[in-house]
């Protein structure tokens, strides 16, 4: 085939795409949101925007003149103008958030006003504070909002959200990536304005009121989110009350942690997450409801149009459900793709199509590009284009004519299980390193209670509190919960019910999504390409090797793969670190389970990988003799010394831990190579600049020591 011809045929197929390019605005928008979290250091906002206009004006006047309309010079040219005002807008959004962080750890008395409770993983609870204030810590300087998690006396029954209070505890910067291109909690704590984290063990008492304006409608909302919470928690009871203060309120700091763990293993933790499925389901109850009571009234019925003064009704339930629920990232999404579809039924215009799906994709990453790096909107969006496709390829090919009515809900129900399940399997197998064999089967069992038992109690709870007989609806609701968490820990306790999976590659998931919308989008018969690059992705991902050693930020947690799993100098201690890097490996054990799998000393331990040899110890400095340690053929990994290593000595100190963060070493026909988490984190705008200069990503190469084995062996005194 010539160059000609070949070109031929791209313009032609992307000629068919004419008509449905605006389910793309939102992929190229996205584009450029990603492309700008993947860069190495921060681009000057400022060009970026030049570059926007730029290609904005040039493609503008191209069109106006007729020039390449509607040629595949002119899609590109579209394409690159989003990308680049998809970059664009992340970075103006990095900057508008952009709040102090705090640089150094801190000691001393913690006063703010309290705008959040919630529990950690550790179950331990949380207070998040604004208008905060520090002992000798300038206002410039000051984060604006800090977490203390309480690990003393909890005096929190009497404290609510706009409380000032105080007390004594530890603060410190956020961390970064416990392994390096693991997820960046810095980022992620940027974006929520989040300067410091620390936990207190003193009692949190209530202080005098210096806050200029106490009161605020957000505060005095989550005040009254509380409120509802508690009210359900008492009339319920058991383990049914949390879960329905959760799926009501948003409020998750009372569910039992062992309920939580079975709904996971089931894939039925999403029922916890406020999103599109509750508010789809809400907006449907008081839609069909408000339609049927306009047309049980003939004069009204034959006067106004039922179906637009439900859908207004409609909007309205989800505007009072976003505000009550909380107004998660992942609630705001579905509330934005609810009122776009009911403001369709309003115009007359077809409700749930992918260019609702698009407008939906295209508000929230203009207000919020960083939630594109995040799950919810991985999976929230996967999940919608995935059924709009196929449940329109079903329409068009009257897959289900031929069914009798009954048996259409009941296909339809598997169907859209099974689509969902599949468009998310991969990312969320990517993000929680989990997959759920079983999830199909406890969906089926659950949703359709959820939607015909559970929301609608919830709904009638609601309507029946302005007469005191909402236990009416809670009891409802109660029985439905009861039957999904039965459904949860029957599924959990089926053999093999999750799998363990190794975390992907960077390009595994960029691939999937390219495969999935090529699928979804696509005109034409082009689309079956798109199963190239989610089989490519499967291939790298089954490819994924991970780091033969890892170094935790603080230099006391070592984990070194011995026989393709992990093992761990110590059962105790960097705990944190230790759960994600055996979650990443696929390995399902925890940490006490991988420090036995070898008899190493937390402090001192000798290792050998193949070329690699590596001598940790994390005594007291004063014990170390750094010049006997050092040698040619090794690296130093001494966390405790604070003085930097004599020259021609390979390792790192207290000081290069603080610069590099953690630490990954791969074992390469080439000899070792280093991965540190502030290399691949750059130089962004999220990275503490107090921390000291960007980390290093080298390749060194000792001397190879004999034999390709693995050596493990405390150090000799």
């Amino acid at each position: 085939m010539s160059l000609r011809a070949a070109l031929g045929r791209v313009s032609g197929a992307l000629g068919r795409q004419q008509g449905h390019l605006f389910a793309w605005t939102p992929v190229c928008l996205g584009t450029g949101v990603g492309l700008y979290f993947a860069l190495p250091v921060e681009p000057p906002l400022a060009a970026l925007i030049a570059m926007a206009l730029g290609l904005g004006i040039t493609w503008t006047i191209l069109r106006v003149l007729g020039v390449h309309r509607g040629t595949w010079a002119s899609i590109v040219l579209w394409a690159l103008t989003l990308i680049a005002l998809g970059t664009s807008l992340a970075s103006l959004r990095t900057s508008h958030v952009a709040a102090p962080v705090l640089s150094y750890r801190y000691y001393g008395p913690i006063e703010g006003r309290v705008v959040a409770i919630d529990r950690s993983a550790s179950e331990k609870m949380r207070l998040t504070l604004d208008q905060v204030r520090l002992d000798r810590v300038p206002l410039e300087r000051r984060p604006l909002r800090v977490r203390v998690s309480l690990h003393g006396p909890e005096v929190i029954s009497d404290i609510r959200p706009g409380d000032t209070v105080m007390t004594t505890g530890h603060l410190g910067p956020p961390s970064g990536p416990v392994e390096p291109g693991g997820f960046d909690f810095q980022r992620h704590l940027w974006f929520k304005q989040l300067g410091a984290l620390g936990y207190t063990r003193n009692p949190v008492l209530r202080s005098g009121s210096w806050v200029d304006a106490p009161w605020s409608f957000p505060i005095w909302l989550y005040a009254k989110r509380l409120d509802i919470a508690d009210a359900i928690k008492s009339r319920m009871g058991g383990t049914e009350g949390p879960f329905a203060a959760a799926i009501l309120t948003g409020h998750r700091a009372d569910l039992d942690a062992e309920a939580v763990e079975v709904l996971r293993a089931s894939n039925l933790a999403h029922l916890l997450a406020i999103s599109g499925l509750h508010m789809g389901l809400i907006t449907g109850a008081v839609f069909a409801l408000v339609r049927l009571c306009l047309s049980l009234i003939p004069p009204v019925a034959l006067r106004v149009e039922a179906r637009k003064l439900a859908a207004v009704a409609a909007f309205a339930a989800a505007f009072v459900y976003l505000g009550v629920s909380g107004a998660s990232i992942a609630t705001q999404r579905a509330f934005i793709m609810v009122s776009v579809m009911l403001l369709a039924l309003c115009l007359d215009r077809p409700a749930l199509s992918l260019r609702a799906v698009a407008i939906a994709a295209l508000i929230v990453l203009v207000f919020t590009p960083e939630a594109l790096i995040g799950p919810g909107f991985q999976m929230s969006f996967a999940a919608t284009v995935a059924l709009v496709a196929v449940f329109a390829a079903v329409r068009d090919f009257g897959l289900f004519s031929g069914l009798p009515r009954w048996a259409r809900g009941t296909a339809s129900l598997v169907l859209s299980s099974f689509i969902a399940g599949l468009a998310t399997a991969p990312i969320a197998a990517a993000h929680f390193n989990q997959i759920a064999q079983y999830g199909l089967l406890a969906n089926v069992l659950s949703v359709p209670v959820m939607g015909l038992v559970v929301m609608p109690g919830a709904l009638v709870a609601g309507l029946l509190s302005a007469v005191g007989l909402e236990w009416i609806g809670l009891e409802v609701m109660r029985l439905g919960l009861a039957w999904i968490l039965g459904v949860a820990h029957f599924v959990a306790g089926l053999g093999g019910s999750t799998s363990a999976v190794v975390a992907p590659g960077p390009m595994v998931l960029p691939l999937v999504t390219l495969g999935g919308l090529m699928l979804c989008l696509w005109q034409g018969a082009g689309r079956v390409a798109g199963v190239v690059p989610v089989l490519l992705s499967f291939a790298l991902w089954a490819q994924t090797e991970r780091p033969a050693v890892l170094i935790s930020e603080t230099g006391r947690l070592l984990g070194v793969m011995q026989d393709g799993v992990r093992v761990l100098n110590k059962p105790k201690g960097d705990g944190f670190a230790a759960r994600v890097w055996l979650e990443n490996d696929g390995d399902p054990v925890d940490q006490v389970q991988a420090a036995a799998r070898a008899d190493l000393s937390p402090n001192q331990v000798d290792l050998e990988v193949g070329p690699l040899r590596l001598i940790m110890d994390a005594r007291n400095p004063e014990k170390i003799d750094v010049s006997r340690l050092c040698r040619a053929d090794a690296y130093l990994l001494l966390p405790r010394v604070e003085t930097p290593l004599p020259d021609g000595c390979l390792g790192w100190t207290a000081g290069d831990l603080i610069k590099d963060g953690a630490i990954a070493l791969h074992i390469e026909d080439r000899g070792v190579r280093v991965v540190t988490s502030r290399a691949l984190q750059g130089q962004r705008m999220w990275v503490p600049r107090a921390r000291g200069a960007p980390g290093r990503e080298t390749q060194k190469r000792p001397r190879p020591t004999s034999g390709r084995g693995l050596k493990l062996s405390n150090v000799e005194n």
